[in-house]
């Protein structure tokens, strides 16, 4: 395919081949910016590419069908290396990956960067990020699951502002693709991020409206983050967390951390997304997933609600990263206050 060919003929570089910077200049830490940093709006005819910074790509027909929905957005598309790498569970070594993504946020040229998937590995791309080059170099980048960890790292090092959103294995129906359209391709209006009227109805643990800004993902990674140079200052912040495939214990341990690193007790608001087949084994010898949300946060009193249509679901919302909105937890809502774009 001509897009494959054509990858990093426009950055220049290629990260096996001299490209990365010394590991001590990489891993210099950048102070986190007072006010945001916004990427420019993504735009019919912008060049984008597909990278895979975590898992390695397995199905090459994947990438194929997303190379398809993202020129039905008016894109040109490139191909990262990494969606044809292999080493291991990853998408090619630690350096080939940073390298990567290092060169994609160099290139002037490529205004968007989507990321194929998720599984396990960008943390180990972290204290070799160029965090200084990134925010000279503002622009869109969007993905969930072990994307969090980028997501996270980039907006609380450089201020930019990311996007909590679909990855290229992963639904982009009509529904997900207009939340897209409305957070990343357009500075007009301020988006109501709320679930279509057709989805299942969100639960309210603690009533009340609070202003904050936007900041969270995968509860996993966020969880095995504490303790690192990475994260943000939670005071004030609303926190929205996702997660799959972990049973109540499992969430009550992660929530348990969180509240004794401090974060829960910073926090003004949180949301949590639909946990995907959060069970547990044994129902009978176990709370539920509910009941376990209610111990940790009905006692912090902060406005709170589940069932935001964010994570390993069908239908999904856009979330931005370290803009300021206010969330309605009667109401199952986040508006924006400020656009994510410019």
């Amino acid at each position: 395919m001509k897009s494959r060919r054509q990858f990093l003929q426009t950055a220049g570089i290629i990260a096996g081949a001299g490209f990365l910077l010394p590991a001590n200049a990489l891993a210099t830490a950048f102070s986190p910016q007072t006010s945001a940093l916004k990427p420019p709006a993504l735009r019919a005819g912008d060049t984008i590419a597909i990278t895979s910074p975590a898992g390695a790509v397995w199905d090459t027909a994947q990438v194929e069908t997303f190379t398809n929905i993202l020129k039905a957005f008016g894109f040109k598309v490139i191909w990262g290396n990494t969606l044809s790498e292999k080493y291991g569970y990853f998408a090619g070594t630690d350096e080939l990956r940073v390298g990567e993504l290092n060169a994609l946020f160099a290139d002037k040229s490529i205004k968007g960067i989507f990321c194929m998937k998720g599984g396990w590995g960008c943390a180990r791309l972290l204290d070799k990020l160029d965090f200084e080059m990134i925010r000279r170099n503002p622009k869109v980048l969007i993905g969930f699951s072990d994307i969090t960890t980028l997501l996270v790292a980039i907006t609380a090092k450089t201020g930019l502002v990311t996007f909590h959103g679909p990855v290229g294995n992963s639904g982009w129906n009509a529904w997900t693709s207009s939340m897209f359209r409305n957070v990343v391709m357009s500075t007009e209006g301020l988006p109501l991020l709320s679930n279509p009227q057709a989805e299942e109805s969100f639960v309210t643990i603690n009533p009340g409206k609070a202003r904050g800004e936007l900041f969270g993902g995968n509860l996993t990674v966020l969880a095995s983050l504490m303790g690192t140079p990475y994260l943000p200052d939670w005071k004030g912040k609303i926190l929205f967390l996702e997660e799959v495939k972990e049973e109540p214990y499992s969430i009550d341990r992660m929530l348990t951390q969180l509240k004794l690193c401090g974060v829960l007790d910073a926090i003004s608001g949180l949301v949590f997304g639909k946990c995907a087949k959060c069970l547990a084994e044994e129902p009978q010898k176990a709370f539920t997933f509910q009941e376990v949300l209610s111990q940790h946060l009905k006692p912090l009193g902060i406005p709170a609600f589940y069932g935001a249509m964010i994570g390993h679901i069908e239908n999904k919302l856009t979330v931005p990263l370290g803009v300021m909105a206010e969330m309605d937890a009667g109401a199952g809502g986040i508006q924006l206050l400020e656009a994510a774009v410019v």
